[in-house]
């Protein structure tokens, strides 16, 4: 089976060992966007994440199998990989504690105003500050309780908060203490100290964070952002927090990635923008590979 590894994913010598002794023949293409490296045609199974927005997938003859370092799927053409019975497989899992520890990293950060006690110590300035929050008893809301938003309940209900769900199904994870249907999702709102989004990018939720939705959040309430930057309408966000119906924001993801340097967001008090960062881990390989290399175990009978 040939075998395509783009520069998505950092393959090890070992890795590579590993995957050989499976039986792959292993292509390489280190920029995704980039000239082909090798003729596309005759890979049977790829590793990537953008590689189709910038290469159309018709030009891979023999493909059937696609792992995708990422868990969204809002990248891949869907419809043409169902039509042509293409095996799909994402990265669900892998970086689902990193991303749950920047979430709650971010809300301290916020409640504890580490940027003020930053910027204090950059001056030398002695300065206390009487107005810090405190995490426990506040009310979570998790939209998305996929594997990423049960990571961050779990986070969460650990400071002693009371964690809600706001999905399609109820989950099963007993960490939540509530659900609430998508449907009644305002429901939830008006009671939430803390939104976390970790909703997947779809039809149904593009720009679905707007002007109407954030006129239903708690006053003075915090937005997380780890989902997708589309989910929220960033021209109804910033009215929100500039109001002051938000006391703050934590966006790791935005529309148009990078941030365009006008954006007002940045210049926001109280909110933290990082560069879609926050999957990043040490030990996001191992997760990863050990997830690409049962996969592929798993489907060769059918590949080869």
């Amino acid at each position: 089976m040939k075998l395509l590894v783009t520069g998505a994913f950092t393959i090890t010598a070992e890795q590579f060992d590993m995957l050989s002794s499976l039986g792959c023949e292993i292509m390489f293409q280190k920029d995704e966007r980039g000239k082909p490296e090798c003729d596309f045609s005759e890979a049977d199974a790829v590793i990537c994440n953008r590689l189709f927005l910038y290469h159309d997938i018709s030009v891979f003859k023999n493909l059937k199998l696609i792992q995708l370092t990422s868990a969204g799927l809002d990248r891949v053409p869907i419809e043409e990989i169902k039509r042509r019975n293409i095996a799909l497989f994402n990265a669900r899992g892998v970086y689902s504690v990193p991303m749950a520890e920047f979430a709650l990293s971010g809300v301290l950060s916020l409640y504890k105003h580490l940027n003020t006690f930053y910027e204090s110590q950059k001056s030398h300035i002695w300065q206390k500050d009487r107005n810090l929050h405190e995490l426990c008893g506040e009310t979570i809301a998790i939209v998305g309780c996929g594997s990423v938003g049960t990571e961050c309940a779990k986070r969460f209900s650990a400071f002693g908060t009371r964690v809600i769900a706001v999905d399609i199904t109820k989950p099963k994870n007993e960490v939540y203490s509530d659900f609430y249907n998508i449907k009644d999702i305002k429901k939830a709102l008006d009671i939430a100290d803390v939104v976390v989004l970790t909703v997947p990018l779809t039809d149904e939720t593009r720009n679905m964070f707007n002007k109407d939705m954030f006129s239903c959040f708690k006053e003075n309430s915090v937005l997380v952002n780890i989902s997708r930057g589309a989910v929220v309408n960033e021209n109804d966000l910033i009215n929100a927090l500039e109001s002051g119906k938000l006391s703050g924001a934590v966006l790791d993801v935005f529309k148009c990635e990078p941030l365009n340097a006008d954006s007002k967001l940045w210049d926001i008090k109280n909110v933290i923008i990082t560069p879609h960062n926050s999957f990043v881990s040490s030990k996001n390989n191992a997760r990863l590979f050990s997830l690409v290399y049962d996969n592929i175990k798993n489907s060769m009978k059918g590949l080869v």
